[in-house]
């Protein structure tokens, strides 16, 4: 399917634009925020759900708050009570931009293609975790894949300042297990097969709730 085609895919009602400010972060939303200040940083979305979000650290707890019980947009994740990660779905969620770069919602090609253009030219030093997923260790954005109707597009994932350390590895680092599930980011053509798989239970050298602490 041509990018155009697909992007104009997930593009329905009227969508928030949100400006993503590394480490501190993403449209109304600040790291280190209670549950309560998320939901009333979001007026126009409600709490759907809250669940365990995580296997192997269960003090990270997971809030889904959308425009309807089936509409889920954006999913808050806390510990010791504070937020410390946030996603953005790529159908209803708001647009996240990163210094006028859209990370919502795009072809993973395109994107990729820019994210590499930005690591080459020393703007961003981009890695890539064990599934193939960009982002940025250090600075907390981390991008990855959502399935749509006719395709795959981007859904961004962004953590704090004292979780974006290998940020895009979901091995050690602290974005929530759960983000982790479903489709790997896409090789190019001929890229040479699927990524690698993992294990599926995680070890992190220092635990989630202890940068909480450091924060």
């Amino acid at each position: 399917m041509a990018a155009a085609e697909l992007r104009g895919a997930v593009q329905g009602a009227a969508r928030a634009d949100w400006e993503l400010t590394p480490l501190e972060g993403v449209g109304p939303l600040c790291f280190g925020m209670r549950v309560a200040e998320v939901a009333a940083a979001l007026p126009g979305m409600t709490e759907t759900r809250r669940f365990q979000a995580d296997p192997s650290f269960h003090e990270v707890r997971g809030v889904e708050f959308g425009t309807g019980r089936a509409e889920p947009a954006v999913y808050a994740y806390f510990v010791d009570g504070r937020l410390f990660c946030v996603a953005v779905d790529a159908v209803r969620g708001p647009r996240v931009t990163l210094w006028g770069r859209e990370l919502t919602a795009c072809v993973p090609a395109d994107l990729g293609r820019f994210l590499l253009h930005a690591d080459g030219c020393g703007v961003l030093d981009v890695s890539y975790g064990p599934r193939g997923n960009p982002g940025v260790n250090g600075l907390g954005p981390v991008v990855r894949v959502q399935e749509v109707a006719r395709g795959v597009v981007t859904r961004p994932v962004m953590v704090g300042r004292a979780w974006a350390d290998r940020c895009t590895d979901d091995w050690e680092g602290a974005v929530p297990e759960c983000e982790w599930a479903g489709r790997p980011w896409p090789r190019p053509t001929g890229g040479g097969g699927a990524c690698p798989s993992v294990p599926t239970g995680r070890t992190l050298g220092r635990s989630v709730s202890d940068r909480s602490r450091t924060q």
